[in-house]
C-alpha cells in the first residue's frame, strides 16, 4: 500500500471464523488463536474495512502530540466539513487501510504537535494502532506505517486573530 495514498478506506470486508471449542492460546500474547474447525464453526464474522479505519484514526487521535490526521488535502476538506451543518468530523480522515481475511496493514498521516519527538510519538501511535484493532477485531496487525506531514506551531492559529506585531 503506497505510504502517500489519500484515497479512503475501501469497503471490502474481512471475515474472522468465530473461535471453536478447540481453539488454541499464543502463550506470550493470551491471545487464542481461531483454528478453522468446520465441526465446531459457529458462523463467521465479517468486518469492513471501514470499521477498522474508524478504529485506527480514533486510536491515533488519542495520542497526545497528534494535531491533525491527514494529509493537506484531507485536512482542507475536513475544515470545510466542520464548517458545514449537520456533518461530523470524519474518524477515517486521514488513515488508509487494507484488510485480509486474518491480517489487517494501515497507515496513518499526521500532523505533529511543536515540540513532540517524532519517532516517540510515532511508536506510541503504532502501539495504540495495533492494540485497539487487535483488541476489537481479533485481526493481526501486520504493520502500521506513520507519515508525518507537517507539524503544528501553538500559536499558527492565534497569529492570524492578533494584531500585526510591527506598527
Amino acid at each position: 500500500m503506497p505510504a502517500n495514498s489519500t484515497a479512503p478506506a475501501t469497503e471490502n470486508t474481512s471475515t474472522v471464523d468465530a473461535p471453536s471449542t478447540d481453539s488454541a492460546s499464543d502463550v506470550t500474547t493470551g491471545r487464542a488463536l481461531a483454528r478453522r474447525d468446520s465441526s465446531g464453526d459457529r458462523g463467521r464474522t465479517s468486518i469492513a474495512d471501514i470499521v477498522v479505519a474508524k478504529v485506527a484514526g480514533i486510536a491515533a487521535r488519542e495520542i497526545d502530540g497528534v494535531h491533525d490526521l491527514g494529509g493537506t488535502t484531507e485536512r482542507v476538506v475536513g475544515k470545510v466539513r466542520d464548517v458545514l451543518p449537520g456533518t461530523s468530523v470524519s474518524t477515517t480522515q486521514g488513515i488508509e487501510v487494507e484488510v485480509g481475511e486474518r491480517q489487517a496493514a494501515v497507515d496513518v498521516s499526521i500532523v505533529a504537535e511543536y515540540g513532540v519527538a517524532i519517532h516517540q510519538l510515532a511508536a506510541a501511535i503504532r502501539r495504540n494502532v495495533i492494540t485497539a484493532i487487535e483488541q476489537m477485531t481479533g485481526l493481526e496487525v501486520t504493520e502500521v506505517n506513520v507519515t508525518v506531514h507537517d507539524i503544528a506551531f501553538g500559536d499558527d492559529d492565534q497569529q492570524s486573530n492578533d494584531a500585526p506585531r510591527v506598527q
